[in-house]
């Protein structure tokens, strides 16, 4: 078990990524409290999927940066060496085919950091979210 020293919460994996004290209560609040490398990619998808998607809701759900219009379309988060997109599984599905160059997995895309963000198709994923909701 680890112990975050500065919350006192344990977990199994050491150093686990986790939020100390009171979680964002917005997607803003979530991009400032990542790691400054991540935060140009955070802002660029969370424009790509507004301005694709201009009328969902913008929230937190389950501790994620999440666009919601009657549920959770899509959403995304920072990790390590990648930021998350997770869209879940029926797009990732239907997208296949142009995310040949990206890590997959049943609802998720990986989009390393060390590559261009392919916004265009953020966007057109974050649309196919909410007309295939």
């Amino acid at each position: 078990m680890w112990v975050c020293p500065k919350c006192g919460r344990a977990f199994k994996n050491t150093g686990q990524s986790h939020y100390c004290g009171k979680p964002p209560a917005t997607i803003e609040e979530y991009i400032a409290a990542q790691p400054e490398e991540a935060q140009d990619y955070l802002r660029q998808i969370n424009a790509a999927i507004k301005a694709s998607i201009p009328e969902a809701k913008e929230k937190i759900s389950w501790s994620l940066p999440t666009y919601w219009k009657g549920r959770n379309l899509i959403q995304f988060a920072a990790s390590k060496r990648h930021v998350g997109l997770y869209p879940g599984p029926e797009a990732v599905e239907a997208f296949a085919g142009r995310l040949t160059e990206y890590k997959t997995s049943k609802g998720t895309i990986q989009l390393p950091y060390r590559k261009p963000l392919p916004l265009k198709l953020i966007g057109e994923i974050a649309k196919w979210c909410e007309e295939n909701s």
